[in-house]
């Protein structure tokens, strides 16, 4: 669907065959790209929600100012629209700024908020949607211009821990209890590593298992996780075991772009295991990190009091990313429905 809206001086439009050549660029470039922003990333989240996904772009002459993935979804007879979709546990997605550092603030906010004010103007021309969902990445730290154009802005947590510090260093600020459940996953017969592709199916299906378990709902497949593996560059999505005896016990998939690590999908301790090892992987992974010169794991998520403690105990810095919500008065029912049904 070729649609374009300019905003004074800001052109918005759906990217065409020689944009797309550089869409991975501009999200490699953005500050707040992910492996998700990626359009093979992209074209598996599409696939796997039974949505339309629309690949804005902004330009500032023939300078880019952002890219936006926004996916279109037919709820009934309600039109939707989200990024990241709804369902696949992808913590953040929403809109990628681009050459915006280098600008002083007032022509920094001025650029933001038209490139916003035109991406909300081409959606809502374009797909018309009844409601609207998007999560910010935590380095997009002013959500102002969404709230300027009625959306309900949310603030949500997680916890970043900095891994370009020295393994001595970094083993230090964790908890008493950290260092002694780290020491005693290191002096039992486990094995942790990187494990195969067939392991994903082993930590998603675990995971599925422990929430039915707890009569809660888990929305991930294992072939949506498999196939963002396939569709993604080498490294990007990883899977991370521990063995014993050379069997699967436990795992954790990792998300890996730019200087980031993101802890995705896993941690599921078996009920027979009395080693800690959730403390085993999360270690391992910052150790991995710090090899290949990553600096920041995200431990994802700082929402849930039970477990905040567990991660607290790593000395992350809490870190703030914001959901946007916006609905019509006809769709407010449609956004309480949605929202309990998540």
């Amino acid at each position: 669907m070729m649609h374009t809206v300019t905003e004074q001086g800001i052109e918005v439009t759906t990217a065409d065959e020689s944009t797309l050549d550089k869409w991975d660029d501009y999200a490699e470039r953005s500050p707040h790209g992910t492996a998700f922003h990626q359009l093979a990333a992209l074209d598996v989240l599409a696939d796997h929600t039974d949505t339309t996904v629309h690949t804005l772009v902004g330009f500032k002459g023939q300078e880019p100012v952002g890219i936006f993935p926004v996916f279109e979804k037919q709820l009934g007879p309600f039109s939707a629209a989200f990024s990241p979709p709804p369902d696949l546990w992808v913590f953040y997605l929403g809109p990628a700024l681009l050459n915006v550092s280098k600008l002083k603030q007032r022509k920094a906010e001025k650029r933001h908020r038209r490139f916003v004010a035109g991406a909300l103007r081409w959606i809502d021309q374009a797909i018309d949607p009844q409601y609207s969902l998007f999560k910010l990445h935590p380095n997009y730290e002013d959500p102002r211009p969404y709230e300027w154009e009625d959306f309900e802005v949310t603030p949500r947590y997680s916890y970043e821990i900095d891994v370009s510090l020295d393994t001595d260093e970094l083993l230090k600020s964790f908890s008493r209890s950290a260092r002694k459940n780290i020491e005693a996953g290191q002096e039992s017969d486990l094995v942790v590593g990187e494990g195969h592709q067939g392991n994903i199916w082993d930590i998603i299906e675990q995971v599925s298992d422990r929430y039915e378990e707890q009569d809660k709902s888990f929305t991930v497949e294992p072939e949506f996780v498999s196939d963002l593996h396939d569709a993604l560059p080498d490294g990007q999505i990883r899977p991370y075991v521990v063995t014993e005896d050379g069997e699967y016990r436990s795992g954790m998939i990792t998300v890996e772009f730019g200087d980031r690590i993101d802890r995705w999908q896993g941690g599921v301790k078996p009920y027979d295991m009395d080693v800690p090892v959730n403390d085993m992987l999360d270690w391992h992974i910052m150790q991995e990190a710090q090899e290949r010169e990553r600096t920041v794991y995200d431990l994802n998520g700082a929402n849930v009091e039970n477990l905040c403690e567990y991660k607290a105990k790593f000395g992350p810095d809490v870190v703030i990313h914001h959901s946007l919500q916006r609905a019509t008065t006809s769709a407010d029912l449609l956004s309480q429905l949605y929202l309990k049904l998540r």
